[in-house]
């Protein structure tokens, strides 16, 4: 059944009523943020050179934002069921550990890193855009999607994005994560002072 608390999309993680605070609540609880690739870090599209070479396009935005979540002790987790070199190298570029490239079955492979890292549902965040992302997305304790997904996953979210997957997507969600927990502050703090010394490249 779809959930009941569908199609929040508030505005930038400010309370405003009773639904937005409910995602909020959930948000706070979050110590793993997992994401597909094609359609959430990407806008979707593969593009192939005439030697046969892809090409994916990811945003800087997402990359600073996936830092900033990891430096404050949330993992983050990529989760896709295309094997790509450019997804593994953007990943190895952000010092991302846990990444899981060409898994069929992505709701298996969840409940086993679950396992690994002593986790549970309450403390998963999962982005995806598409049916094969379906089973996650009802696990999971805080499910979002991006505007461009397969209309099917709006009723089983909690959260919708308003960037689009490719264009920043995962940066709202890490903020809102970062602001539930109240931790965005601290954040903005490592930009902010001249003795401020930054290793984020995004």
């Amino acid at each position: 059944m779809p959930r009941t608390d569908n199609n929040i999309q508030n505005s930038r993680f400010e309370i405003q009523d009773a639904r937005s605070e409910h995602i909020l609540k959930k948000a706070a609880k979050i110590r793993l943020l997992i994401s597909d690739v094609d359609g959430v870090l990407t806008d979707g599209s593969i593009t192939y050179t005439s030697s046969g070479q892809e090409i994916k396009s990811f945003s800087v935005l997402d990359g600073l934002g996936i830092k900033l979540l990891m430096e404050a002790g949330v993992k983050f987790c990529i989760l896709s069921s295309r094997s790509s070199a450019v997804t593994a190298r953007r990943a190895e570029e952000l010092g991302i550990d846990l990444v899981f490239q060409g898994v069929g079955q992505k709701l298996p492979a969840s409940r086993c890193l679950l396992n690994e890292l002593g986790l549970s549902w309450e403390a998963v965040a999962y982005v995806g855009d598409d049916l094969v992302d379906l089973p996650v997305l009802r696990s999971a304790g805080l499910a979002v999607t991006v505007p461009n997904c397969a209309q099917e996953l709006k009723g089983y979210c909690h959260y919708i994005t308003k960037t689009r997957g490719g264009y920043g997507a995962i940066r709202e969600v890490a903020e809102l994560i970062l602001k539930a927990k109240n931790l965005w502050t601290c954040c903005l703090d490592k930009f902010l002072g001249d003795s401020a010394i930054l290793n984020l490249e995004s």
